[in-house]
């Protein structure tokens, strides 16, 4: 029986972040199993037949504010200058999301100053009291009719169920700004790796004392290798057989194709709130800044799959988590790092941040 130190299931970015940091910090050696067939878990990106840059699992951009996750995350890639610009198609037309006063200009033909924007919504916000709801988040802010051009339909294909039965949070974390930025994120970095982020995270797991068997689960190698301690990155209710029920996470499929046009759309995503089967399109070369004839694109279409991407929020689901929770705080030799693990809608630098602090606390730092 072969002996590790540790063990790391799942190879995202939560997993490489711990594998990395345990193999470089201490003298012992890390076993990464990872289920699918490539490092990278849904950040993972590859370049195609045509050259062109794919992200297999829809948008990924680093963004960051955090000292701490920019420095690490710089000791294995730099950034390039993309900065991540989303448009809403409303009414036949493109506009920036989130809502800024470009929006707002281009979607009523109007001019307007921050404090005209700002008179604007107030007349539009409906009092909701006690917020309780992804629905009553929005309404409170801008009101019913921009609700329903933006939040309400992207937000019923997303999840597949009424903004009024998710958590305020889901929508709660898009601002509305009375100024003109059109960036999507306002940190302080953000960008694509050169190279992509599957180079990146080949980087954080070249270390000597690393160990990765990709096309491998927890189950084949559990009877086969013994580990003192274990990072657990994939579902929650998987690693107790669901032994309260499903926990509920919202799967994607991922439409991508291949165009004979030097580019797609002006953005590199663009949001369907409406009619549309799909909630965005991704057109990847604006995210890697390349240079080719032709363009390759993604659509979205969310639903029950088999590929989990995001928790879906509400108090049930909320409930459940915090059982399933109750039975890892019980785990002596095992620690849930990463959205699936924690149940949480973490993005890709709060992921970072989760497994460097996870190896601190481990490392008693």
């Amino acid at each position: 029986m072969i002996v590790y130190d540790w063990l790391i299931v799942g190879a995202g970015i939560a997993g490489c972040t711990a594998a990395e940091s345990l193999a470089r910090r201490t003298s012992g050696r890390v076993l990464v199993v990872e289920r699918r067939d490539h490092i990278g878990g849904n950040c993972h990106d590859r370049r195609n037949g045509e050259g062109l840059w794919v992200q297999d699992y829809g948008p990924h951009v680093l963004h960051t504010s955090s000292v701490r996750v920019f420095d690490y995350v710089s000791r294995f890639a730099t950034l390039n200058d993309y900065v991540h610009r989303v448009r809403a198609r409303v009414r036949g037309i493109d506009v920036p999301f989130p809502i800024c006063i470009d929006t707002l200009e281009k979607l009523w033909n109007v001019e307007l100053t921050a404090l005209q924007m700002d008179r604007m919504l107030n007349d539009r916000r409906v009092a909701v009291g006690e917020v309780r709801n992804a629905r009553d988040v929005v309404v409170s802010q801008v009101g019913v009719e921009l609700y329903e051009l933006f939040f309400r339909g992207y937000t019923q294909k997303q999840w597949g169920v009424p903004p009024e039965a998710l958590d305020p949070e889901v929508t709660g974390r898009i601002p509305v700004r009375l100024d003109r930025d059109t960036r999507y994120f306002t940190d302080v970095h953000q960008g694509i790796p050169v190279g992509g982020f599957t180079e990146m995270m080949s980087r954080m797991l070249a270390h000597p004392r690393i160990e990765v068997l990709e096309g491998t689960d927890l189950a084949d190698v559990v009877d086969s290798v013994r580990f003192d301690r274990m990072i657990y990155t994939g579902r929650l209710d998987d690693f107790f057989d669901r032994v309260h029920g499903a926990l509920p996470y919202r799967c994607v499929e991922f439409e991508h194709t291949d165009l004979d046009v030097s580019r797609y759309q002006d953005a590199g995503v663009v949001n369907f709130p409406g009619d549309e089967p799909y909630t965005r399109v991704t057109e990847f070369k604006h995210m890697y800044l390349l240079d080719h004839q032709h363009t390759s694109v993604c659509f979205e279409h969310p639903g029950e799959g088999q590929e989990p991407c995001y928790p879906i929020l509400s108090g049930e689901s909320r409930e459940l988590a915090r059982r399933y929770r109750q039975e890892a705080d019980r785990q002596k030799s095992v620690r849930f790092v990463g959205r699936l693990a924690e149940y949480r809608y973490l993005n890709m630098d709060q992921a970072i941040a989760s497994a460097l602090d996870t190896v601190d606390d481990l490392l008693g730092d």
